[in-house]
């Protein structure tokens, strides 16, 4: 059965000192669903966060909730709560006086508000943590504790902005893991925003991918992932070999001087198109039995696998193998069909591509750490 849309924005548009910051943005949001607007630093996924929250009005454009229109209703009558990267717990209170503050507000028996607070501490695994002062407690235990408060007075909707970005990375994870598990039990919606692609692939029924003010793609982590719909997409989500191609017929593209097979049509015949390779899905065979043949000019060892680069034509591929190469080799590259994707051309063509850069990069990367 189809789940119907809990949040609907329509033809939203906003705009700050003249920027326009989000552009005749359309989203339907379904109920119960944990749905991820993520993209780069100024894309409007904050933006449209604080307009579902009632912090922000559009110039343009309306805001549905459960079907009803709610522009102009102001955020304390929206059944929305938020999750700010700042947790602002009010550090003069306990744990449960925290978790409590909004049950008060509304006049709760003090029997229920002791039963609430008593079952939300348990869903995030606080129970025992009633007595403690904030400043006593981890990073981690207070981004529970701000969990807690927010699903306390059980919004429909519940909106996280960055929430575990001053997390450590092991902490991080452990809290995706915690976040889907809380969104499933309590069945309410969950609207996430990130900058962090492994994060809303990690958690997310649906990404909403963003950049420019406008949605560039929304679909399953899959989808978004194996099915990029343009260059942005797929360079933000996860590493892409990118190539300029020419669509010869259905099923048969030509990059680097070879055509491949691939499982794309509908294109015109001989249409420039942009073609994506994901590194994991090249296989490095002996140069006599490659379609391409070039030359190991990089390679990293990350544990799980190798990151190599190889130079084409002076085009440089990167693949993620298990098997162990070194510098000067010349090797052959095997592509099957199904790892190639075609895309239309689009305003992000040629903006990303090789990794020319790539080992330069890393270098510069690894003086700025030593330098902090």
């Amino acid at each position: 059965m189809k789940k119907e849309n809990i949040v609907e924005l329509k033809n939203i548009s906003v705009n700050f000192d003249g920027e326009q910051i989000l552009n005749g943005l359309n989203l339907d949001i379904r109920d119960k669903e944990f749905i991820t607007l993520l993209g780069p630093s100024g894309c409007g996924k904050t933006t449209t966060l604080r307009l579902i929250a009632g912090f922000l009005e559009p110039d343009s454009g309306d805001i549905m909730f459960e079907g009803k229109k709610i522009n102009g209703v102001p955020a304390y009558k929206r059944q929305v709560n938020t999750i700010f990267q700042r947790y602002a717990l009010f550090p003069h209170l306990n744990v449960y006086e925290n978790v409590a503050f909004g049950l008060r507000i509304k006049k709760l028996k003090e029997s229920e508000i002791k039963q609430k607070v008593t079952e939300m501490l348990a869903l995030v695994n606080l129970s025992g943590f009633e007595k403690r002062h904030i400043d006593t407690l981890s990073g981690g235990q207070q981004q529970r504790v701000a969990i807690a408060r927010a699903i306390a007075n059980m919004p429909k909707v519940l909106l996280l902005d960055e929430p575990l970005a001053a997390l450590d990375l092991k902490l991080r994870k452990d809290m995706q893991k915690e976040l889907k598990k809380i969104q499933q039990q309590l069945g309410i919606t969950f609207i996430f925003v990130t900058h962090d692609q492994e994060e809303a692939l990690t958690m997310s029924d649906r990404v909403v991918v963003m950049d420019g003010g406008k949605i560039q793609q929304v679909g399953t982590p899959q989808d978004i992932y194996n099915e990029p719909e343009n260059a942005f997409v797929a360079d933000f989500i996860g590493e892409s070999n990118i190539f300029d191609g020419i669509m010869k017929e259905d099923y048969r593209v030509e990059l680097s001087g070879y055509t491949f097979e691939c499982l794309d049509k509908g294109f015109s015949a001989n249409e420039p198109v942009d073609v994506v390779v994901r590194p994991e899905d090249v296989d490095i065979v002996s140069p006599e039995k490659g379609m391409l043949t070039g030359t190991v000019t990089s390679v990293a060892f990350l544990g799980v696998h190798y990151e190599i680069i190889v130079d084409i034509g002076g085009f440089k591929w990167m693949i993620q193998t298990t098997d162990e190469h070194k510098v000067n080799d010349t090797v052959g590259l095997f592509i099957e069909p199904d790892a190639i994707h075609i895309m239309k051309k689009s305003e992000y063509s040629g903006k990303y591509g090789d990794y020319s850069s790539y080992s330069e990069e890393m270098e510069h990367l690894s003086d700025v750490t030593a330098e902090e």
